[in-house]
């Protein structure tokens, strides 16, 4: 499941979109909690759904539960680097920038 990623982290890792994973920091951008920030504490992939530290929904009971984001509501502030394969990804992603094509194909 792809969640857009933060200006700033495009342009240093010259990626669009990152698999979400549990200890990313995301900022909810639709929906009744927009604006929120939080660490994601699940990734429920079998119904496509993330669940954000704060996000919270109240039930008939009075409970506090986890409330489900879609991935597609979401934006990656913050990535957690420690996963050796997301780190393979971000490799793989600087050597291919679009920039780097731009100048391959003008310069041939």
């Amino acid at each position: 499941m792809s969640v857009n990623l933060a200006a700033p982290l495009r342009e240093s890792y010259g990626k669009r979109s990152m698999v979400v994973r549990k200890g990313d920091e995301v900022m909810v951008m639709r929906g009744g909690n927009s604006g929120t920030k939080g660490a994601v504490e699940k990734v429920d992939m079998k119904r496509e759904k993330v669940y954000i530290e704060g996000v919270k929904m109240t039930k008939v009971d009075g409970s506090a539960v986890p409330k489900p984001v879609h991935p597609s509501n979401l934006m990656i502030t913050k990535l957690k680097l420690e996963d050796k394969k997301r780190q393979q990804v971000i490799e793989r992603a600087g050597k291919n920038t679009k920039k780097e094509k731009k100048e391959k194909k003008g310069g041939e």
